[in-house]
């Protein structure tokens, strides 16, 4: 099976209209195509389908209220299943590491000739391990400056969680990342490339792994929204700033012009290659699907990517819970609601939090391991 994670680094580029036509046209192609909306929180993917309001989905069942096998249903479209998100389910948007690795192993066990998940915009981390899944994503941006810098700057985190998810925590390659973190300046600096030059001096053993990951990552870019066809340069800069910055590969799957006739579609509840197969959209999905159905289906080598201890999970999990408090503070500070002063005790307070669950993990792991000497079984 083919996984085909779909992000874009902001929302607004038609990341959901390019995910479930393509889904159709793989599934007009004769092959068996899964449909999985994971913009959890903002699930709309139901509507560019012509579906209602879902009964059941991703929220329901990581609610404990359904099965995962409950949440596939039939679309009406030829060989395509759908998976429906939920905007109703408070909490979503934040996954348990639990959760995002139980869901992954659902996803990965389906049975589908491709599975398509439609991601929701950002960097979380649950994000980023989503689009791991599979080495082949696929970035859906527009043609302007900052939806094309947003494009880059995801595939440039993708690669630092790729490193993570690579490098045992107790290796050297792992403490270097972990102390580079700290100068942010220094880190942003730093090429990929380059950085991955500096850890294999650090750390000969474990770069091996990484270094044939990285070569096997090969995301693919759609550039959707476009007026005028020399907006295409867009995505040749992009192309290179990839090659030059980030040392991998993007592979440019084709362009979909912009038309009026989306809103149309989707005022019909109809995905527009049911609306009107013959329309500039349908005939770009169209093409994007056949390079698609004829490219390799590539894995990343060495196991899952999001296995971790429970000791990182604990850490991962507060790092978490952490950005995410701070970016409810920092919309309380735009609109007025808290001064500069009451924003600097929450930080503090949140970093205090942060150091003194750290302490409580490394207690932990220190009383386990101690408890394994003395041939207790743990």
């Amino acid at each position: 099976m083919q996984i085909i994670p779909v992000a874009s680094g902001k929302g607004g580029v038609g990341k959901s209209l390019v995910s479930a036509n393509l889904a159709i046209a793989l599934g007009q192609a004769g092959k068996k195509v899964v449909l999985a909306d994971l913009d959890l929180g903002a699930s709309n993917l139901h509507l560019v389908i012509g579906h209602h309001s879902p009964k059941v989905g991703i929220g329901p069942y990581l609610a404990g209220h359904c099965k995962f096998e409950e949440a596939l249903m039939p679309t009406g479209y030829p060989n395509v299943v759908f998976i429906a998100g939920d905007a109703e389910i408070p909490g979503l948007t934040a996954l348990k590491i639990k959760q995002k690795n139980d869901l992954i192993k659902k996803l990965q066990d389906v049975e589908a000739d491709f599975l398509i998940v439609d991601l929701g915009a950002g960097t979380h981390l649950a994000i980023l391990d989503l689009f791991l899944m599979s080495p082949q994503g696929i970035i859906v941006a527009s043609p302007t400056v900052t939806s094309t810098l947003n494009g880059y700057l995801f595939l440039k985190n993708v690669l630092f969680r790729l490193m993570y998810n690579t490098f045992k925590r107790n290796s050297r390659a792992y403490a270097y990342l972990e102390k580079l973190k700290t100068d942010a300046q220094s880190l942003q600096r730093l090429y990929i490339p380059k950085l991955i030059e500096v850890i294999g001096k650090v750390d000969s053993v474990s770069i091996d792994l990484l270094k044939q990951r990285i070569a096997q990552f090969a995301p693919r870019l759609i550039l959707n929204q476009v007026d005028d066809p020399k907006d295409i340069d867009k995505a040749l800069k992009i192309r290179r700033s990839c090659q030059e910055y980030l040392g991998i590969d993007l592979e440019y799957l084709g362009v979909v012009y912009r038309d009026n006739l989306q809103d149309k579609a989707l005022a019909a509840r109809l995905p527009v290659l049911i609306y009107k197969p013959q329309s500039l959209i349908a005939q770009s999905i169209y093409r994007i699907a056949e390079k698609i159905v004829y490219s390799e289906t590539k894995q990343f080598s060495g196991g899952a990517l999001t296995e971790s201890d429970n000791y990182r999970q604990i850490e991962e999990e507060a790092e978490e819970g952490f950005l995410n408090k701070m970016s409810y503070l920092e919309d309380l500070v735009g609109s007025g609601t808290l001064t500069m002063g009451e924003i600097s005790e929450a930080f503090k307070a949140q970093q205090y939090e942060i150091t003194h669950l750290r302490k409580e993990n490394l207690l932990l792991k220190s009383k386990i391991l101690k408890a394994h000497e003395q041939g207790f079984k743990v």
